[in-house]
């Protein structure tokens, strides 16, 4: 670190802020029965992800127990760590999450008057060797546990505070293209689901005025079995014929409600054999309740064993097998027919006997040409995300280091940022 930097700890900065590193509630307080489909949102520690919070399966609470714990409402900067497991699990609180509940399993960080940014220090506590002082200091061996003490105590350097916004909003502009592309994503991917359902649930295909339907079924079109789509692939790998480099989807890998693959981590981390995947197979969680995870592989990989690994038998049904499975249909019949009762699992030898509508050869080709071209923005858009993933993570440490000096940079703020750049942090 640059030795004109300023030293202090996470406390000092806290209690000459009026700020707090405080408890999320604890199990007495918030119970299993206190949740609800609607209300306010409660972070917990499975939704801190990637330094952001993912709402995808976020509890909710009613108005009564916001009001009862409203000394865990969050304000804008504050910083919500996990308590337990992945240390170093971190998200910074942005405008909306604002008025959002610290939950059971979290910590907050509160600067208050700080002299040193939020949006810095959320940068700052992703340095490794931070991580790792922290996972140093956490309690437990099986299942690490922080404390406010072990926050408090957490050493940070700083610069003056107008360079702790640029370095942050140097960090902040690769976040906010990801996130753009990320959207961008989202919406290639529902125009592609949008098309087959159009053409293959609503039977409005192009030329669906003219066709004769004979019981139900398009005249040209036939009733097979999902198995003459595709057959499941059981490649296996024993964990010392992985590549330390080599890429690997976890089920945690898997998004939710999205079909492209985001996120891996590499077999360097694996303990066990695997599963060999190819670009172009479609990947399917067979444990409940993650049957809903369900993408296409843009590379070749390993993946966990507790994922389904299924190859078109023809390229011309990528497109409309991929939607077919990832169909709430589908997930619904593969839910009810899972087996197992501590962790029932998808019935692949049931699945595959499923009858479909298979269109005629040339009314697939044309929706995996369509397919196909938005698969390639996709796949774009994901190439984009990961360069600039891999440049801001090799800035990071430069920058919070002050190796590469922002000094005497003139900075253009993201738009995120622009709103409070010079807004002071709010008292308790």
């Amino acid at each position: 670190m640059n030795k004109d930097w300023i030293r202090k700890t996470i406390g000092e900065l806290c209690k000459e802020g009026g700020g707090k590193v405080q408890t999320g509630p604890f199990g007495s307080q918030l119970h299993q029965t206190d949740y609800s489909e609607e209300g306010t949102p409660v972070i917990m520690p499975t939704d801190i992800s990637t330094g952001q919070i993912d709402i995808s399966r976020i509890a909710r609470v009613s108005d009564a127990h916001v009001h009862r714990l409203s000394r865990h409402k969050l304000r804008k900067g504050d910083i919500v760590y996990g308590r337990r497991g992945d240390i170093g699990r971190q998200a910074l609180v942005r405008q909306s999450s604002v008025g959002w509940l610290c939950g059971t399993g979290c910590l907050k960080i509160r600067l208050g008057n700080s002299e040193v940014d939020p949006e810095y220090l959320h940068r700052y506590l992703k340095l490794p060797e931070i991580i790792g002082w922290i996972e140093g200091q956490a309690i437990g061996a099986t299942m690490p546990n922080l404390n406010t003490e072990i926050l408090n105590r957490v050493p940070v350097c700083y610069p003056g505070r107008g360079e702790q916004r640029k370095i942050a909003a140097i960090l902040t502009a690769y976040d906010d293209l990801i996130e753009t592309n990320k959207r961008r994503i989202a919406l290639l991917e529902k125009m592609a689901e949008e098309i087959y359902r159009e053409w293959f649930v609503r039977m409005r295909f192009p030329g669906h005025q003219d066709t004769i339907f004979v019981k139900g079924v398009p005249a040209g079109w036939e009733v097979r079995p999902l198995a003459s789509l595709c057959q499941e692939v059981r490649k296996g790998v024993r964990k010392k014929d992985l590549a330390d480099d080599e890429i690997y989807i976890g089920l945690e890998h898997i998004p939710r409600k999205s079909i492209a693959l985001r996120d891996w981590s590499t077999a360097d981390s694996v303990e066990s054999n695997k599963l060999r995947f190819k670009k172009g197979d479609i990947l399917f969680c067979k444990i409940r309740p993650y049957l809903h995870k369900v993408a296409l592989a843009h590379f070749d990989g390993a993946c966990s064993s507790d994922t389904i690994v299924l190859r078109p038998r023809n390229t011309v049904y990528e497109g409309f097998l991929l939607f077919t499975i990832f169909s709430e249909t589908f997930i619904d019949l593969a839910t009810i027919a899972a087996t197992g009762t501590r962790m029932p699992r998808a019935d692949w030898a049931f699945l595959e006997k499923l009858e479909l509508k298979i269109p005629h050869p040339q009314l697939l080709q044309i929706y995996q040409s369509r397919f196909d071209e938005i698969i390639s923005l996709i796949e774009n858009l994901l190439q984009i995300n990961q360069q600039a993933l891999e440049t801001r993570d090799l800035l990071l440490p430069r920058l919070i280091s002050g190796k590469l000096s922002v000094a005497d940079l003139d900075i253009q703020f993201p738009p995120s940022m622009r709103d409070d750049i010079d807004a002071p942090n709010h008292r308790e």
